[in-house]
């Protein structure tokens, strides 16, 4: 029997060494936890149960734990690399089965999903065909857009300017955009776009008129006029009072292009007229030209955008983040991945930065949690273990030996 007993302790100090081993392994794998080698004491029953004064019969190795602490992140500067800082597991799909990773050296395959080394595809919450959030009831393969932005119409064109209290009426009496006597002051060229991307100029000409505070607009587009004059006034302290609403609906402009009918809209809110100089304050207008993929950007709450050389960011999907009751159920399964079982829980699945889920730290990877220096302790510690209960079985020889022996 204490044959057997020293040499449970041999087979368990040898687990505790190739535990430590797999440890050091894995020093600088990406997502890697720490395992930990737990041992439990073996007694044997008898029929009548646990003798009260019963001699323990060893150890055996009662669980190989992960530890799924936090490890420090390091900053990669790689777009598609990503961290979790906090709780949760990456959501994953290796050949349709759901599997669940802290590792986030991600990297797209010839069709542009998005996945592990091995070929895992991480899992989002894919945008909704309006443009408005996210749908949350379901989560998909996140794939790259590796086509050009289309470009956008526009519609709107913003114009805040500071017209001068003191402006003279124009010396001309008719207006002619290409005499500047006929005028007071104008915006500037804004370029604006049609339905195919072109590039038109938009132009704002302002005429003070005979009455106080009250000015005359006139909108170009391309050097055609797009509608009738409108009359623009502001109150004695300056403040825009028409119209009402601060915009100027233009008159149906058809581009040579053959782009559909350019429907402009002039809002003047902000605009104001006090001072002795003109001042063009600020211009925007709502559309953009095609553009083409820039980069791949992904924000704290794990939204990957897809950012445009024209400006243009369209979300492609939020990161599923997974946390278990129980992580220590769950099953490795190799690559940095591991499963869900009955111990680990059922799973619970969200979006970074909600609830108890971590954020996402884009352009980093999670360092393995293995301390060298602890590994090599334990190494030590295992290795007394070992040489002990083999000098436990060599005393144990030698005392039977004796035995044998007697004469």
């Amino acid at each position: 029997m204490s044959f057997n007993t020293s040499l449970s302790g041999i087979n368990a100090a040898n687990a505790d060494l190739n535990v430590t081993a797999n440890n050091i392994a894995n020093v600088n794998t990406t997502g890697f936890k720490e395992s930990r080698a737990e041992f439990a004491d073996l007694f044997s029953y008898t029929a009548y149960g646990l003798a009260r004064n019963a001699i323990g019969s060893g150890v055996k190795l009662s669980n190989v734990a992960q530890q799924f602490s936090q490890g420090s992140i390091d900053p990669t500067g790689r777009n598609l690399d990503m961290a979790i800082d906090g709780e949760g597991f990456f959501t994953l799909s290796k050949n349709g089965a759901r599997v669940y990773s802290r590792a986030g050296n991600f990297q797209t395959d010839a069709q542009g999903y998005v996945g592990t080394p091995e070929g895992a595809r991480l899992q989002v919450y894919p945008a909704r065909a309006d443009g408005q959030g996210f749908d949350m009831g379901r989560v998909g393969d996140l794939q790259l857009l590796t086509t050009d932005s289309p470009p956008r119409q526009s519609r709107l064109v913003e114009l805040t300017v500071t017209l001068p209290g003191n402006a003279a009426v124009p010396a001309m009496a008719d207006f002619d955009p290409a005499e500047p006597g006929s005028y007071s002051h104008s915006s500037g060229g804004i370029t604006v776009f049609d339905s195919l991307g072109v590039s038109h100029v938009q132009t704002s000409y302002f005429v003070k008129t005979a009455n106080p505070n009250e000015w005359r607009v006139h909108n170009y587009v391309d050097g055609e006029a797009v509608g009738q004059p409108t009359t623009v006034r502001f109150s004695d302290s300056g403040a825009l009072l028409e119209p009402a609403d601060g915009r100027i609906a233009m008159d149906p402009f058809t581009p040579s292009t053959g782009a559909g009918v350019l429907d402009l809209s002039l809002d003047l809110t902000g605009s104001t007229q006090y001072g002795e100089t003109f001042q063009l304050r600020g211009t925007r207008q709502d559309g953009y030209a095609a553009g083409k993929l820039n980069e791949i950007s992904i924000s704290a709450d794990g939204v990957v955008f897809a950012r445009y050389s024209n400006g243009a960011d369209t979300a492609l999907g939020q990161v599923a983040l997974t946390s278990f009751v129980n992580p220590q159920g769950l099953q490795p399964q190799g690559n940095n991945t591991w499963a869900e079982t009955h111990a680990s829980g059922s799973p619970r699945t969200g979006a970074p930065d909600t609830s108890d889920f971590g954020q996402i730290q884009a352009g980093a990877l999670e360092s393995s949690t293995v301390d060298l220096t602890e590994q090599l302790v334990n190494m030590i510690v295992a290795q007394r273990n070992f040489q002990a209960n083999a000098q436990m079985i060599s005393t144990q020889d030698q005392v039977t030996q004796s035995v044998i022996n007697i004469r």
